[in-house]
């Protein structure tokens, strides 16, 4: 299976997108005084813009990606690390010397398929960063929904999908357990995303 290249980027958006790069806002991506106000609302909104950008991510793919040259492309090559697998397997010298002549082919086609499958990423990156950035938190607040249980699975404050007790001020977290704007938006990016390529058909793994 490949990777998936929509999460990668999802996940790049957040982690450099949690802080202030650009020095013009203090506190988490998020607006003190929103258009949307209310976590309801804010939580559905924000689900709503999700789906919508992960749906322009899946049109652009549709259009610069071959599907088919992409399937022929995966079927090789799968097909080739198979039979290499066996052969190791069974010790088979003689075959794994003709399969390996046959490795400069495949990486190049393995190449190909990496750059056919970041095209798409490296057109849409920049509009979704600007987007993100800048029209999505003046629109929403900083907190957007209640978490039951914290989800702060990594150590350390970098990365922080919920409030803390700690971080409970009134004025950006007003409880424990309060899910950012970002880490809202994450989540549910990354949760529809395969879907949204299973409906459109512009999943990576083909197979």
């Amino acid at each position: 299976m490949t990777p998936d290249f929509s999460f990668v980027l999802n996940f790049l958006d957040s982690i450099f997108l949690q802080n202030d790069l650009f020095g013009i806002r203090k506190g988490p991506l998020g607006s003190a005084d929103p258009i949307i106000k209310g976590m309801l609302p804010s939580a559905l909104g924000i689900l709503g813009i999700s789906i919508l950008l992960n749906l322009f991510n899946a049109g652009i793919r549709k259009k610069l990606v071959d599907r088919d040259k992409l399937k022929r492309i995966m079927k090789e090559t799968r097909a080739w690390q198979k039979e290499r697998m066996t052969a190791f397997r069974s010790k088979d010298k003689e075959r794994i010397a003709d399969l390996n002549k046959k490795s400069p082919y495949m990486n190049k086609m393995s190449m190909e398929m990496m750059q056919m499958n970041m095209r798409p990423m490296m057109i849409t990156i920049i509009p979704l960063l600007l987007i993100f950035y800048f029209v999505l938190p003046q629109m929403f607040a900083y907190t957007v929904a209640v978490s039951p249980i914290p989800l702060n699975v990594l150590p350390g404050d970098f990365f922080q999908l919920t409030c803390t007790a700690a971080k409970v001020d009134g004025v950006i977290c007003k409880h424990e357990n309060e899910l950012y704007f970002w880490a809202w938006y994450f989540l549910t990016s990354i949760s529809f995303s395969g879907i949204i390529m299973k409906l459109t058909k512009t999943s990576m793994d083909i197979g």
